[in-house]
């Protein structure tokens, strides 16, 4: 058994829980469950962040000062933790696509695979697109700012939309070709995880119109790439409690309970379209998936739990796969294709969070949405939420992108910077499920 195993997220194979345990019957439960490593991150995040927001008042607050250097050192782990998952993950989503391309060993598969995910992807976007509009328009969160709030502090009047963010503005028909790079470096140097899924797809398949016999070196060069990141993620994971306390804990020092407070009607107005989303998930599962909803939360708590605490679906995606194999029942080659493309297009949770912000924003500087401004709304954040890279904090920089074509003050982005993490974190957590949603459904109609 290899060292993995202490951090596995898979529970382990015991008999239930006594009544009462002891310390060192506690401390293995803890150790080999990471998710509930996670949640004791999680509340002792916050336990350790209120009390020393500058916002508190009280005896242990830190100043601005301070609590900007704390930070630094609080997020140690969790960057740690994220660029080791991002060193590995274009050769862990390349390896997942072609392998999974390849187990399904015949072009039927592929062309059926092809006909379903496309359309179902668009449609589920589309439908949280038009959940999280409804939901703003009707509660109207903008209304709700205090106006101190628009008067942005210092150095905050405009945000950096460099970093990988789709150019909205370009032509379709240039938009179309840059989907096939013309350079697999480039790509990987620009972290163009959509131009990297696109070649990984072009691979897999030539890879198995050839045939096993012809690429069987070819084909085993792959698996040792993928089980070598791998490995390296299971050494990531020894960090993920630390990583998951530190980010949480400098979220909550650095946002403190005003700015939520301030921002509540525009929180809730997130968080109420993500639980819809939630739902029209478990109901797709029930009715497509034809799997009870409850075994389905049950199972998939864990991968959850991880893209909330991190904010990447980039850095979830080993434990997702794990999820859908060990957890779900899903086969390998349904697995190995839907995560790692559901990573890089499937952000269902971004979208509606985008919709959201840009109507909030537009109710907060008293910009009229004309019945024809929404509709090109709606398909700008349908495609711009394809291909958006699965990172932490990409949400409000594509944010900033969209804004400026459709005529609102792209500046009211600063104001949202205070609370973004948190609904970072939620909207994570539901690109995740979708994730794995798909992967359910399509494993019983593939």
């Amino acid at each position: 058994m290899n060292r993995f195993v202490p951090v596995s997220v898979m529970p382990s194979e015991e008999s239930p829980l006594r009544q009462s345990l002891s310390i060192r019957e506690v401390s293995a439960l803890i150790r080999t469950r990471l998710w509930l490593q996670i949640i004791i991150a999680m509340v002792l995040g916050v336990a350790v962040g209120l009390p020393l927001s500058p916002e508190s008042g009280g005896p242990l607050a830190l100043n601005g000062d301070t609590a900007a250097a704390l930070g630094e050192w609080l997020t140690l782990p969790g960057a740690l933790f994220l660029n080791m998952i991002q060193m590995v993950v274009i050769p862990l989503v390349a390896t997942s696509i072609i392998l999974g391309l390849t187990s399904a060993g015949d072009a039927d598969f592929l062309r059926r695979a092809a006909v379903r995910i496309v359309p179902y992807f668009v449609a589920t976007t589309t439908v949280a697109v038009l959940i999280g509009l409804g939901l703003s328009l009707w509660l109207r969160p903008g209304d709700y700012v205090q106006q101190d709030l628009l008067t942005l502090p210092p150095g905050q009047a405009s945000v950096d939309i460099a970093g990988g963010a789709p150019q909205i503005g370009a032509g379709l028909a240039d938009t179309i070709a840059n989907l096939i790079p013309a350079s697999i470096s480039a790509a990987s140097l620009h972290s163009n995880m959509l131009q990297i899924v696109v070649a990984s797809v072009f691979a897999g398949a030539a890879i198995a119109a050839l045939g096993r016999a012809r690429t069987a070196t070819l084909t085993g060069l792959l698996e040792s790439v993928q089980q070598v990141s791998l490995k390296i993620v299971g050494w990531a994971m020894f960090l993920a409690p630390a990583a998951v306390f530190g980010l949480i804990a400098d979220f909550v020092i650095r946002a403190g309970a005003t700015a939520l407070a301030g921002m509540s009607a525009y929180i809730f107005t997130v968080l109420a379209g993500l639980a819809v989303l939630l739902v029209f998930y478990l109901l797709l599962v029930a009715v497509l998936g034809r799997t009870s909803p409850l075994h389905f939360l049950k199972q998939v708590g864990g991968a959850q739990l991880l893209a909330f605490s991190t904010s990447s679906s980039a850095a979830t995606m080993p434990l997702s796969l794990k999820t859908a194999e060990d957890r779900l029942g899903v086969k390998p080659e349904v697995a190995g294709v839907i995560i790692p493309l559901g990573a890089t297009v499937n952000m269902d949770g971004t979208a509606l969070y985008q919709v959201v912000a840009a109507v909030f924003i537009a109710q907060m500087f008293g910009v009229q949405m004309e019945p024809a401004t929404l509709a090109l709304l709606i398909v700008t954040v349908v495609g711009a939420s394809i291909g958006s890279p699965s990172t932490p904090g990409v949400g409000i920089v594509i944010l900033a992108t969209l804004l400026g074509g459709l005529g609102i003050p792209a500046e009211g982005v600063a104001i949202l910077l205070g609370v973004d993490r948190l609904l970072d974190m939620s909207r994570t957590a539901l690109n995740v499920t979708g994730d794995l949603t798909a992967c359910v459904i399509m494993n019983r109609w593939l």
